[in-house]
């Protein structure tokens, strides 16, 4: 696409020579000849100081937040923003020719996605899916990095979906997204609020901030569907544009709610109401949570003209999510699984969930990851030794952070429960010790890594599926006895 093209999307009227550009960026390490290099400034990097060296390697263009007196230089207020309305250009408006769906909040956003994903394409519509476990394009699945990814690969993704013949896009928007921008210019034709809970302090700030954040979705969308059970959807539908829906188990003030729930090992069944429908409703994961990130995504689609009982049909037949609640095969006469828990409401939904089903005792095995936000630590130990029969407090990803002083803060909260408390910073030891004390009856909760298979260490990261350590474990049967 000629560089003239890439500056008008911004406003920008390029003057100079016109060539041909063949990728953006906003990696200085990737910068190559006939690329327009964003000049990003973060917190610990201001890409605006490799602009020159980035013509120097034969970028076309660079763009810049302020004047640093280049040739090739295309000046814009915001860089971040400036990125998503170049790249949109980039590959013709992808964005337009889909119909999107984002899930934003602190909890239930890929769960929400695969559900809305797996009724759209019972119900034939082939969709794509932006998210934290995977990204899809139909059936073909790409590597996920971020849970919404960077402009140029978002937007790549689009392209990718028009051309294989998608109607529909649905996507998690993270709160990192909408603050740097990486959506803007996006119309969604809905957007879905699921809970808003404390995580991603340590980017935010603030709570208050972290809320601010995600409300800028619901200003630019055409159907804004908000659970009114959580205290923060006061903020979201006030910043709504579009049409309002909302949905509650709680209340009967709302346009969707959820009576008769039931729930059991093998899921959940309610009666799904509105002002003159009523149906009923069943999903395979079992939990409170459930209920909502199921009612979010068949309100959605029943908003948007899918046919009510149809979406309920879909909904029942949808099957369970990577990562979230996930029983591991083992043969043992207790239960395994696996989930994506890592901020305190998550800890607390799954361990309440499991509480309620469990014939036996409950067996917790959890960390809080290195370099993010250290205050959630002691809720996380508070809960778990709530919650848990016996909590194994151990590393979740410690990345650049000592272990034992990211579990002395765990710690902090230990004391406030019954449980039975172990701890043992290797996450592997810890599982092994885990199995080893577990029980006929019991259900062990690995939480914290879901559907990762990887650990991130101060050394780097390494390989650690904790399907495959869980197999390991039994097949050696060498794990101490408790």
């Amino acid at each position: 696409m000629k560089l003239s093209v890439l500056a008008a999307a911004v406003g920008v009227q390029w003057t100079g020579a016109d060539p041909e550009v063949t990728f953006l960026t906003d990696n200085s390490a990737k910068v190559a000849p006939d690329c327009v290099f964003i000049c990003i400034e973060g917190r610990h990097f201001d890409g605006h100081t490799k602009a020159a060296e980035a013509l120097e390697n034969g970028a076309a263009a660079v763009v810049v937040s302020r004047d640093l007196g280049l040739e090739r230089q295309i000046l814009v207020e915001n860089t971040r923003s400036a990125y998503a309305y170049m790249a949109a250009a980039f590959f013709d408006h992808p964005e337009q020719k889909l119909r999107l769906i984002g899930v934003t909040g602190t909890n239930g956003k890929t769960t929400s996605c695969f559900i809305l994903r797996s009724i759209l394409t019972a119900l034939g519509c082939k969709t794509g899916l932006i998210g934290t476990v995977k990204n899809m394009v139909g059936e073909e699945e790409y590597p996920a990095v971020l849970t919404t990814p960077d402009c140029f690969e978002l937007f790549s993704l689009f392209a990718k979906m028009v051309q294989a013949e998608c109607e529909y896009c649905v996507m998690e928007v993270s709160s990192q997204a909408l603050d740097q921008h990486r959506v803007d210019g996006v119309q969604f034709d809905a957007a879905i609020f699921t809970n808003l809970t404390q995580d991603h302090l340590d980017y935010h700030g603030s709570f208050e901030n972290y809320r601010a954040a995600k409300t800028q979705l619901f200003a630019h969308c055409d159907l804004a569907v908000v659970n009114i059970d959580d205290p923060a959807s006061r903020e979201m539908l006030a910043a709504a544009a579009g049409r309002k829906v909302t949905f509650s188990i709680d209340r009967d003030a709302c346009d969707y709610s959820a009576k008769n729930i039931r729930m059991t090992t093998d899921g959940i069944k309610y009666e799904l109401v509105s002002n003159d429908t009523i149906g009923r409703a069943s999903f395979v994961v079992p939990g409170r949570f459930s209920v909502y990130n199921s009612m979010g995504a068949a309100v959605c689609l029943i908003e948007l003209g899918f046919p009510f009982r149809d979406v309920l049909q879909a909904l029942a037949e949808c099957g369970g999510v990577p990562g979230r609640m996930e029983i591991v095969p083992t043969g043992t006469p207790y239960t395994v699984l696996i989930d994506y828990a890592h901020t305190p409401d998550g800890l607390e939904n799954v361990l309440k969930c499991v509480r309620e089903v469990a014939t036996g005792r409950v067996i917790c095995v959890f960390g809080c990851g290195g370099d993010r936000d250290s205050t959630k630590r002691p809720l996380m130990g508070e809960i778990a030794s709530r919650l848990a029969d016996l909590a194994v407090v151990t590393s979740d990803n410690p990345r650049t952070e000592d272990p034992d002083a990211i579990i002395e803060d765990i710690r902090k909260g230990l004391h406030t429960g019954m449980a039975r408390i172990l701890v043992d910073s290797d996450r592997r030891h810890a599982i092994r010790r885990a199995l080893s004390a577990a029980k006929p009856g019991d259900i062990v909760v690995l939480a914290g890594k879901g559907q990762e298979t990887y650990q991130i260490l101060k050394t780097g990261k390494i390989h650690f599926d904790e399907r495959e350590v869980v197999a390991e474990i039994l097949q050696s049967k060498t794990g101490d006895a408790e």
